[in-house]
């Protein structure tokens, strides 16, 4: 896309990626499925439309798209590919953090050349020991002169092998309050950031998740961002997690479709499966299952959208923190796509339990859902303290 052309309407991004994800996405399985490196060549079409990160503000040179024009932009890519819709919608984490919480001049810098150069981003907050509980964090920042200095290692972070910055998330010990939660801008170049190795995954296998070093890792104090860092990161999760959902909703749309096409010949009884009142009746339910799952994506990415309406939404998601409807699309999102998998996969017979079908796959990757950012337990817990506790016991 040109820089002085007009960002592209919801209703035309969407067909753009449609169109995208059937023709450059779709029947590649078995590559996408291999374990080889990201394809990131194939995800140019959509830097030259504009669309590599369509969510970006119009004021650095992207589509300015909100998460509900996401939520089927999304459901297409997964339709067609999981870990590739993975890969392209995990930017939106460390991004948006940026957007809402980076000084100007560092959103000027790093958020326009995403857009220019077609891009990618990460954030780094799990570790080995510390899990999920950020609190608990090892990763050190301390501050020298101008500049701050990062040390520690992050276990899983989608993106960082290629990502043109990370956002990390540390703890400073010197004050005398006590420790001090950060998230920091660090350009991948930087020296002491280094790739340990890229993570061998059972899902999602063309996206890349790696584990990452910092050792005296140096960038300017201005590259921190302004406020708490675990509250940041309970903001930048809202959009990654609806998103996420997400996915489930377009694995969940492949199986129904690759099952509709399997029932059309199999003969079962003289007839075909299609004609099977009990085979009929699942794919019934997986409908449903499908128009809540969508709808409940909408509203959660809408209840978004309306907040980065406002006059400071900075300040109001902070307030705020980890949005429940963020947290139940989540994790309802990911519980009914993996039923819709399992009867899916019942629904071949003992090629369903084989690797001859693509159903294996998809079975494999909307498993993911329910784990990256937060496993299921974790979000029951995060819900009951934060939105089931009577008001004056939650925290």
């Amino acid at each position: 896309m040109h820089p002085d052309d007009p960002p592209p309407s919801p209703a035309a991004a969407l067909q753009a990626v449609r169109e995208f994800a059937r023709t450059t996405l779709l029947g590649h399985d078995a590559e996408f499925d291999s374990g080889a490196e990201p394809p990131l060549a194939l995800y140019e079409p959509l830097h030259k439309r504009g669309l590599l990160n369509w969510w970006l503000p119009t004021e650095y040179g992207g589509a300015g798209l909100g998460l509900a024009d996401s939520i089927d932009l999304v459901s297409e890519l997964a339709y067609a590919d999981a870990g590739s819709a993975f890969t392209l919608l995990i930017s939106i984490l460390s991004s948006s953090m940026v957007s809402l919480y980076g000084a100007p001049e560092l959103k000027e810098r790093f958020l326009t050349a995403m857009t220019r150069e077609g891009g990618y981003s990460a954030a780094l907050g799990s570790e080995q020991a510390a899990g999920s509980e950020l609190i608990n964090l090892a990763t050190t920042l301390t501050r020298r002169g101008d500049d701050v200095v990062l040390n520690g290692e992050k276990m899983f972070s989608t993106n960082s092998g290629f990502a043109d910055y990370l956002v990390v998330f540390a703890r400073s010990v010197g004050d005398k309050k006590g420790a001090a939660y950060h998230a920091v801008l660090v350009p991948r170049d930087t020296p002491g950031a280094q790739v340990v190795k890229r993570w061998d995954m059972i899902g999602l296998r063309s996206a890349g998740t790696y584990q990452v070093s910092f050792t005296d890792c140096v960038v300017p104090s201005g590259n921190v961002l302004h406020g708490p860092g675990l509250k940041i990161i309970e903001v930048g999760l809202n959009s990654s997690r609806i998103l996420i959902g997400t996915i489930a909703l377009g694995v969940a749309r492949r199986i129904r479709d690759i099952c509709l096409d399997y029932a059309m010949t199999k003969p079962l009884g003289g007839r075909t499966l299609i004609e099977n009142a009990v085979f009929a009746s699942k794919l019934g339910q997986m409908e449903m299952q499908i128009d809540v799952m969508r709808n409940q994506c909408l509203a959660a990415a809408t209840e978004y959208d309306t907040i980065m309406a406002t006059e400071d939404p900075a300040a109001e998601f902070l307030q705020r923190g980890a949005l429940r409807s963020a947290l139940t699309t989540k994790m309802f999102c990911g519980q009914t796509g993996w039923q819709v998998a399992t009867v899916g996969s019942e629904m071949f017979g003992g090629l369903g339990y084989t690797t001859e079908l693509p159903i294996a796959k998809y079975l494999r990757d909307i498993r993911a859902v329910t784990i990256v950012e937060a496993g299921d337990d974790v979000l029951r817990e995060l819900v009951f303290r934060r939105f089931v506790l009577p008001a004056n016991r939650r925290i």
